[in-house]
């Protein structure tokens, strides 16, 4: 691998999604690829936190006022009036969508392209919507979880119109460094995915994105940011996650002074 291929502009579950699609968009079976495994449209009021970010990122809800992303997506930190947030809703297309604005970005202090991949972004004003908790410690690193987003449902492919999701399983730090020839943080960062067979995965604009799953009083929570990986959904390639419980205190400490 040359470099980090970054999940901006275009994620959620890759190729396992080309088939939900087809049916949003009118194309012809014969235009997927095979076999198709994996992954379904997200139910309105599902995930109420996830957001649907202007510059082709995804997030979620932090705070009702702040939104959780990949620093990635974003181009530094200061005021910001330019991201337009959509939430509330699974269609983007959905007259009944919350659209409001940034205030403010604030990106992980010494991010370089390499690690601590989060960001946060100040809205206008706060959603009415139910929040995501951040994991604290590396108690929920493991088992499986779940990824959606609004990105591609195959590699080089565009945004969709509906939410989708899939469920990927943990993907240990060696064999994750094995994979990607030593370019993996292993302290900054968690993997995912079906090493063996590949077929589910994040994709391209599935960036800044949730990796999530449920804590043992079955509340959801996130234990990762979407952030990159070889392709999409490739046999011997995961996806690669910012892992949060490492940067749950800098997140909390960035909120507060947001």
């Amino acid at each position: 691998m040359t470099g980090r291929l970054l999940r901006r502009g275009l994620a959620t579950a890759a190729v396992a999604l080309a088939a939900l699609s087809l049916q949003s968009t009118g194309t012809t079976a014969t235009a997927a690829p095979q076999p198709v495994v994996g992954g379904t449209r997200a139910a309105q009021g599902e995930f109420p936190w996830m957001i649907r970010l202007s510059m082709g990122c995804g997030g979620a809800l932090y705070t009702q006022q702040i939104v959780l992303t990949a620093a990635h997506c974003v181009s530094g930190s200061g005021n910001n009036t330019s991201i337009t947030a959509t939430a509330g809703v699974v269609d983007l297309n959905s007259s009944a969508a919350t659209k409001v604005r940034s205030t403010k970005v604030l990106q992980a202090p010494g991010y370089n392209g390499n690690g601590k991949d989060w960001a946060l972004i100040k809205l206008a004003q706060p959603i009415n919507l139910p929040t995501l908790k951040i994991a604290d410690t590396t108690a929920y690193n493991s088992g499986t979880f779940t990824v959606a987003g609004w990105g591609a449902a195959r590699e080089g492919g565009g945004q969709q119109r509906y939410l989708l999701k899939a469920d990927v399983p943990f993907v240990s730090d060696a064999a994750c460094s094995s994979a990607y020839s030593g370019s993996l943080i292993a302290a900054e960062e968690i993997c995912a995915g079906n090493l063996a067979q590949g077929g589910v995965d994040t994709c391209q604009g599935d960036s800044g994105g949730p990796m999530f799953r449920r804590d043992n009083a079955g509340a959801w929570i996130q234990v990762g940011i979407t952030s990159w990986g070889e392709g999409c959904a490739r046999a011997g390639y995961p996806g690669v996650y910012t892992e949060v419980s490492t940067f749950a205190a800098a997140i909390r400490s960035a909120a507060a002074g947001l």
